[in-house]
């Protein structure tokens, strides 16, 4: 089978049996493990920060004096200097902003990637973002050997990070141009919602592979703990660099996968041209979205922008720069995608999707620290020893929404309505946010913050559920409200803009975590979901909305 298909006509059923199923599900199944992989790298700084606060990576922002403090086992943290516990509570802060940085450069790298396929090809642009991920991957590897690393660097290896993030849309664009209508929602969830289970792999892996020297020197020496941690004694040497090695061979194997296995479409991509070609399109394209988002990066962290601010600035910049920077071959053809933009419907998806997929991430990002922090501490600041281990519980959210989203697109399906799925799952989203906000605020006022545990976490569960049903009801949903030219583009374009949501859920967390209510981002989360409630049944599941999606 060539590289490149030149006749495409899924909807044919003699041509889906004999030739195109076979073909689809082979670019699917290498599909899946390249976006899990890029999942897992985007999103590994969910668990680094766990590690960093164990391990005491204070960016060296503390005096000696200060150093020396919280790596004496024998101090409380209750009787810490005033002047330290502000000084822990900014780098606490800053550890929520490393993933947070990550989200949006994850995000801002989708724009680009939703207009790849069409520009490089699907086997070209799946080969060369895999690729990219062994920059960060390698960088975090060798910058996490040293506690005292500055957190700039920190902040630009997250911010490359966002390569994973990116992959994303321009995965889930390609995937559509492979399949029939009547099997996207079922297509379309088995690769998001198996990709996005790299989330799930990476907490349950990396606590693993970070405990033991499975690198031996080549991995570097490990540091020593500030506390008792999953079972091991303080002191005891841990090597969270491993979380940047883990990824590098499977991300080889992934990138060779996909060079050797993957197809080209000349429907999905009219002007293929050669691998050279493609790849070069898409290293450029990537690289603009990349620009936008170290402007973003900078506003944040150097110039301290607000997030509110820095976010459409990004967003913008990230359009005008394709629009305006990009050659006149790569314009036209993005002059005919950028007409999703004059589409009332795209942008009311694009709501609706973010609450999806935009909670999934954002909480996946966010939920380890979050457990760390609700149920780590006793009301008097010292440490709470019967807090619940982050790495032994965090894995199994983003698990369940991953492994979820394949029936929300299949029960859509089922049923011939992905609008109805997403209306009930967003009501649950409503009452399980509510849920959570309340467990947070007995769990703070309580003397053992863990008997409030398994509420918390019950209805956490229940919040990653229904984001999975609701995302894989959307993907059932995009394809029939858009043509076929269309759909990809808005799949790219709406999963982009809700990825903020692993920029803004750790940032917003941070920022309330510090004041003392987390229950305050719960309370904004639940608003928005009304606010999605009500234009999804007025656009597409009442009666008379006109559209049966």
């Amino acid at each position: 089978m060539k590289i490149n298909i030149e006749n495409w006509n899924v909807e044919d059923l003699d041509f889906w049996g004999n030739t195109g199923n076979k073909i689809a599900k082979k670019n699917l199944w290498i599909s899946i493990p390249a976006l899990l992989l890029a999942f897992s790298v985007w999103l590994m700084w969910s668990i680094i920060i766990v590690g960093m606060e164990k391990l005491g990576f204070t960016f060296g922002m503390l005096s000696a004096e200060f150093e020396t403090i919280i790596r004496n086992t024998s101090i409380s943290r209750a009787d810490y200097p005033a002047e330290l516990v502000e000084g822990l509570k900014t780098i606490n802060s800053l550890y929520y902003t490393l993933p947070a940085i990550a989200g949006l450069a994850g995000a801002t790298l989708r724009i680009p990637n939703s207009f790849l396929i069409a520009i490089g090809g699907g086997r070209n642009v799946i080969f060369t973002t895999t690729a990219l991920l062994l920059i960060p991957a390698i960088g975090v590897g060798m910058a996490l050997q040293d506690p005292n690393t500055p957190f700039m660097t920190f902040a630009v290896l997250a911010a490359l990070s966002g390569f994973g993030g990116g992959n994303f849309a321009s995965s889930m664009s390609n995937i559509s141009y492979f399949f029939p209508k009547k099997m996207q929602g079922t297509s379309l969830g088995l690769n998001a919602g198996l990709g996005n289970l790299g989330v799930s792999v990476m907490q349950f892996l990396l606590p693993v592979t970070m405990g033991l020297a499975v690198f031996g020197s080549f991995g570097g020496d490990g540091l020593p703990l500030l506390a008792d941690f999953k079972g091991k004694a303080a002191g005891s040497l841990y090597f969270l660099q491993n979380a940047g090695w883990t990824w590098v061979p499977l991300l080889v194997i992934a990138v060779v996968a996909a060079f050797f296995g993957m197809n080209n479409l000349k429907s999905a991509t009219p002007k293929i041209g050669s691998a050279i070609i493609g790849i070069g399109k898409t290293l450029f394209l990537v690289s603009l979205g990349l620009i936008s988002a170290a402007i973003g990066v900078y506003l944040l962290v150097s110039l301290k922008i607000n997030m509110w601010i820095v976010l459409p600035i990004v967003v913008v910049l990230t359009v005008l720069l394709m629009k305006y920077l990009s050659p006149g071959e790569i314009k036209a053809n993005l002059k005919h995608q950028f007409s999703i933009f004059n589409n009332k419907h795209n942008w009311i998806m694009t709501i609706i999707y973010t609450m999806t997929f935009g909670s999934f991430i954002g909480f996946s990002a966010a939920f380890p620290k979050l457990i760390s922090d609700v149920f780590g501490s006793l009301p008097d600041g010292s440490i709470n020893p019967n807090a619940p281990s982050p790495y032994a519980w965090a894995f199994l959210g983003p698990m369940v929404g991953a492994l979820i989203r394949p029936i929300g697109g299949w029960l859509s399906d089922k049923i011939n309505s992905g609008s109805r799925v997403t209306q009930w799952a967003t009501i649950a989203q409503i009452a399980a946010a509510l849920g959570v906000a309340f467990f947070v605020i007995k769990a703070r006022e309580a003397a053992a913050p863990e008997m409030y545990w398994w509420p918390f976490f019950f209805l956490f569960m229940i919040l990653f559920i229904t984001t999975g049903i609701g995302n894989g009801s959307t993907f059932r949903s995009i394809p029939y409200i858009f043509s076929k030219e269309l759909a990809g583009p808005v799949l790219g374009w709406t999963s982009a803009i809700a990825a903020y949501g692993a920029f803004i859920i750790p940032k917003v967390f941070g920022q309330q975590i510090k004041i003392g209510h987390p229950e305050y981002a719960l309370y904004g989360f639940a608003v928005y979901y009304v606010v999605c409630l009500v234009l999804n049944w007025w656009y597409y599941e009442r009666k008379n909305s006109g559209i049966e999606c």
